[in-house]
């Protein structure tokens, strides 16, 4: 994996809190609130649509998008990926850093957002992101993000709750009109791309955790062909 990545501490399984972070200081502040309040926010188990999907590809680089606690980055490095794990939640990455060196695997770990992070482009072999809460913005800039970080032959793995963009806002202040959903991204994709997955299915839920109540995934998967 390319150095440059400038947004986060060179690849270890530490994380040091108070490294810059770069992104949308509420947006630090909400997350780091969430895992705050409780000592284990999800699972610790890899999500489902992840280990299904990952299962025919070569390991490589891969860019976690969103990893809070982890456990997807963990076991991808015990796979054999070369990790870069990214985060806006100083909390989470403190967390994940704890079980990445209780696993003796090597992460590198990004304090950021996804479009503040200035990640090499067309780098990774695979980029995940499970059940991400990325803004949206009038220049699709968090969708534009995903797919610049994917290298040529490279795979795209977009995974969120089904049916999450058509409810209406409620009364918390969660608006699904100011996220990203995979029907966004998959009206960017061009012949440059290959959909090799784009379908709701059962969602394969790891035991206990936050989210665990939703049924079904949404699952994009597209191929950078060049």
């Amino acid at each position: 994996m390319s150095d440059d990545i400038t947004a986060g501490p060179p690849a270890s399984g530490t994380f040091l809190s108070g490294d810059g972070y770069v992104g949308d200081p509420a947006a630090r502040a909400e997350w780091d609130g969430r895992y705050a309040d409780r000592q284990q926010l999800w699972s610790g188990r890899p999500n489902g649509a992840l280990v299904a999907e990952v299962a025919g590809l070569a390991p490589g680089r891969v860019l976690d998008v969103g990893c809070g606690e982890g456990a997807d980055a963990v076991w991808l490095a015990r796979g054999g990926w070369d990790v870069t794990a990214l985060e806006v939640s100083g909390v989470a990455l403190e967390r994940a850093a704890g079980h990445a060196r209780d696993a003796g695997v090597d992460v590198r770990w990004v304090h950021a957002g996804l479009t503040e992070a200035a990640l090499p482009p067309a780098s990774f072999d695979l980029v995940s992101a499970q059940y991400p809460a990325l803004p949206r913005t009038p220049d699709a800039s968090a969708e534009r993000a995903l797919l610049a970080a994917v290298a040529p032959g490279g795979v795209l793995l977009l995974v969120h709750h089904a049916g999450m963009e058509t409810r209406e806002a409620h009364e918390s202040g969660f608006d699904p009109a100011d996220y990203v959903w995979p029907a966004m991204v998959a009206a960017l994709l061009t012949d440059d791309w290959k959909v090799e997955v784009d379908e709701q299915r059962p969602r394969v839920v790891p035991e206990g955790g936050a989210g665990a109540h939703h049924a079904d995934d949404v699952v994009l998967r597209a191929r950078r062909l060049r």
